[in-house]
């Protein structure tokens, strides 16, 4: 039976994870157990349901209750529901709701980096990558071309902030995913040894003198390959390039220089992604 809890009190403490705790907050809430995170609109909630989140509370523009919400509200049992109109959504959040409607979940634990690429014939590294918005693009590029995994270094933003799972489209919880390397293991030192160690050859997406296009066709007879992609501006380590197998490189014309790592992330995928 669903718990509907009209909203009269702006600074309730239960709404403060809606309304006044930022990302980071949010990730360390419950330590040492998960932190929490927000998922918005219906189609990225349902999405994190299916994929075995487990849901806390939900805020929903009262319109919704009864129409786009409802079949996710029979789903969550007897949670908590807050509800109100959508200008008091908009005062509380401090942003217009997408599709009216927010769940707050508990973060799932994260595989391991051997359970992420078990059968994984093309995976997606993400060098200190720290825009949610390239995050979120990058997998929803990695769900649609063929992707079978990500991995991400420590420095990269999380994927389970609010704006990544938004402009991901959920796929966040569709493709599996963990970070790789931490303060006993820097990916730095030890990240390219891993991964050839669980079979795979490497390209690192960069443009210098020793880059091969994207087309060259031995990177697609190759049976397992990490694809590795850097940080927005600087790109990636000169350490990582040296390290991999291959460096690739898109061709380019008009005198550009480079793509958004997002944008590039896509090309990548769509050329060299398992079919």
């Amino acid at each position: 039976m669903p718990n509907i809890i009209e909203i009269t009190e702006l600074q309730a403490p239960e709404l403060d994870i809606y309304a006044r705790l930022s990302e980071v907050q949010l990730l360390h809430i419950y330590e040492p157990k998960r932190g929490l995170f927000i998922a918005e609109s219906p189609k990225v909630i349902e999405r994190a349901l299916d994929s075995g989140c487990v849901p806390v509370s939900i805020l929903v523009e009262k319109k919704h209750i009864d129409g786009e919400a409802k079949n996710i509200i029979s789903r969550c049992g007897d949670i908590p529901v807050y509800t109100a109109e959508f200008d008091v959504l908009t005062q509380l959040t401090g942003f217009q709701l997408t599709r009216g409607m927010l769940c707050a979940m508990l973060r799932p634990e994260l595989p391991s980096v051997e359970e992420v690429c078990a059968n994984a014939r093309r995976i997606a590294i993400l060098e200190n990558v720290v825009n949610p918005t390239n995050i979120g693009a990058i997998f929803r590029s990695a769900a649609a071309l063929n992707i079978d995994a990500v991995l991400l270094t420590p420095a990269c933003s999380n994927p389970l902030y609010r704006r990544a799972i938004r402009v991901s489209m959920g796929t966040v919880f569709q493709i599996p995913w963990t970070f790789i390397g931490d303060e006993t293991s820097k990916w730095s030192l030890e990240g390219i040894q891993r991964l050839h160690e669980l079979g795979f050859k490497t390209a690192a997406m960069a443009l210098n003198d020793n880059s091969v296009s994207i087309e060259h066709p031995q990177l697609m007879k190759e049976e397992k390959l990490a694809i590795i992609l850097g940080t927005e501006g600087d790109g990636l380590a000169d350490k990582t390039i040296a390290d991999c197998d291959y460096t690739v490189k898109i061709p380019m014309s008009h005198g550009v220089d480079s793509l958004n790592v997002a944008a590039a992330s896509a090309v990548a995928f769509w050329q060299l992604g398992a079919r």
